[in-house]
């Protein structure tokens, strides 16, 4: 058995580092400054880089090696090795857990320093449901494997003073006294770049300060976010708005808050079980239209309550505040234009990047329409024309159906975007809305017929609105899993575990975007239910 390394020394007098950075973090700046600092104290020093595949915009392990000169030259590797990694810097809290699974960090000579952000892989966007890997068990996991751990939020340290994360992860490294070099050393090695050294020192000294304010029986600090602050969204002079002004969190002309009063106060005598999620409900669809449109929520709730009684907890009702909400503000071009050229969306973009009095900021967005988003914004009958002919729409898909990239800080694409954004008036008469009210009617009509004769069934197929979320083909691939979730009600109706299997089916369909879970466990209805399976 080897004896243990001391800390920051390999076994062959090699100090072995790797960084492993998401892309735009500056993982390559980082590495350019442990090499400056290296060189500058009397060591040769050898880096490389290795790219990872498309997550986050490319996860790349960046690694270094470093000993004294000498009368002999060092013999490096070009990559990390399990077990023989000295110092483990990782920009991201999934990256620390892939640091963690890949064997770099070792509780005998490994510190390991890490922010405790997310930026959310592809592989966990993609899920239809909660695809978001847990940050607490990547930290217990960090918390065996390292010899010293180190965590803080090194992103919002970074931001908060006007650099990026690479800055505040230097600042770490010095701070965590890993490496055989003064605090002067390194900030030297900044002010070699000639780059952003002013707001660069600051995080900097972010980082430092976090990790020598380490506790130093576990060698570890976790520093907590801020309590989030409501975003305030301005009026637009003819609708409402969520809000900070009026007392439950609308804002907008005096005329058009009295409506709204006078629906918060329908809702309030809604059971208590109830209340305060029809009122979240309630809100959501204001802002998504006007008051009328408010009032049509509530007509839709009340009717679901006639159903539902007070031994059942309302349970059937609680759910359908939420869902009817949802399938309410459904997303259509006129609400994701809406979105984009809000004044708070812009506001926390430059807080985000940290844009500088003397700095200007390009906002580039993504379109990508199908045809069915064309046909979706023209009024209800001339839509209908439009799907019922499949010349004109493979037409409409030619003419409309490519990527778009729109430069919303230039006038034309704003005032496009504005435009569009500002159709509310116009959407109750689109084919889109057309669709979504027939659907909305038909699931909550074949819900609510069986809730007499299987309430835990109709609560469940309320329930499955889940599955229906986003845009464009992302509500496509939902709008599919729901109806072949909703369908199977009718393979296990009248089974006294129905809505146990409805359940089931929907988990299934949340599981991933292909839908191969789902398809597996309708494989298993169809058997004890003798239906064959489906061409």
């Amino acid at each position: 058995m080897r004896p243990p390394a001391a800390p920051g020394v390999g076994l062959d007098g090699i100090i072995k580092l790797a960084v492993m950075a998401v892309g735009g973090q500056g993982g390559g700046v980082l590495t350019s400054w442990i090499e400056s600092v290296a060189r500058a104290q009397g060591y040769a020093c050898q880096a490389t880089s290795v790219a990872g595949v498309a997550q986050r915009t490319g996860a790349t392990i960046y690694y270094i090696e470093m000993a004294p000169e000498g009368s002999r030259q060092p013999v490096f590797a070009l990559a990390p090795a399990a077990g023989d990694v000295d110092i483990l810097i990782a920009s991201e809290m999934m990256e620390v857990g892939r640091a963690v699974l890949r064997g770099f960090v070792t509780p005998d000579r490994t510190t390991l320093i890490g922010s405790t952000h997310r930026a959310l892989a592809v592989s966990e966007k993609v899920v239809p449901g909660d695809g978001i890997a847990k940050a607490e068990e990547v930290r217990a996991a960090a918390e065996v494997a390292a010899q010293r751990l180190i965590l803080a939020d090194m992103d919002r340290l970074a931001v908060e003073r006007g650099s990026v994360i690479s800055a505040s992860l230097f600042g770490a490294l010095a701070g965590s006294s890993a490496l055989p070099f003064s605090r002067d050393a390194f900030e030297d090695a900044i002010r070699r770049s000639g780059k952003g050294v002013e707001a660069s020192l600051r995080a900097f000294a972010a980082g430092h300060d976090a990790a020598t304010g380490a506790v130093p029986e576990k060698g570890c600090i976790v520093a907590t976010d801020p309590e989030p602050t409501a975003a305030r969204l301005p009026v637009e002079g003819d609708h409402l708005a969520v809000g900070e002004a009026d007392t439950d969190g609308m804002i907008g002309p005096d005329a058009l808050l009295s409506d709204w009063r006078a629906l918060r106060d329908r809702a309030a005598v809604f059971p208590v079980e109830v209340s305060e999620m029809a009122l979240a409900g309630l809100r959501k669809v204001v802002n998504f239209q006007d008051c009328a449109y408010g009032g049509l929520y509530l007509d839709r709730l009340e009717r679901v309550l006639i159903c539902d009684e007070e031994a059942r907890g309302w349970k059937l009702s609680l759910n359908a505040a939420k869902y009817i909400a949802n399938a309410m503000a459904y997303d259509d071009i006129i609400r994701v234009a809406d979105l984009k050229t809000r004044a708070p969306r812009r506001s926390r973009i430059e807080r985000e990047m940290g844009l500088g009095d003397d700095q200007v900021m390009q906002v580039t967005e993504y379109f990508h329409p199908r045809a069915e988003e064309i046909a979706g914004l023209l009024p209800a009958r001339w839509g209908r024309r439009l799907e019922a002919n499949p010349r004109a729409m493979a037409r409409t898909e030619r003419w409309f159906g490519r990527v778009r990239r729109l430069r919303t800080d230039t006038f034309p694409a704003f005032t496009l975007l504005h435009f569009l954004g500002g159709l509310k008036k116009y959407r109750l008469r689109t084919r889109r809305h057309e669709v979504e009210t027939l659907h909305l009617h038909d699931w909550l009509d074949r819900s609510l017929a069986r809730s007499a004769s299987d309430y835990d069934l109709a609560v469940e197929m309320i329930k499955c609105r889940r599955l229906i979320k986003g845009y464009s083909d992302t509500h496509a691939r939902g709008l599919a899993k729901f109806d072949t979730v909703v369908n199977a009600v009718d393979l296990v109706e009248g089974r006294e575990d129905a809505a146990q299997w409805i359940a089931r089916l929907r988990e299934a369909a949340l599981q991933d975007s292909d839908g191969i879970a789902l398809e597996g466990a309708l494989r298993t209805v169809r058997s004890f239910a003798g239906t064959p399976e489906a061409p």
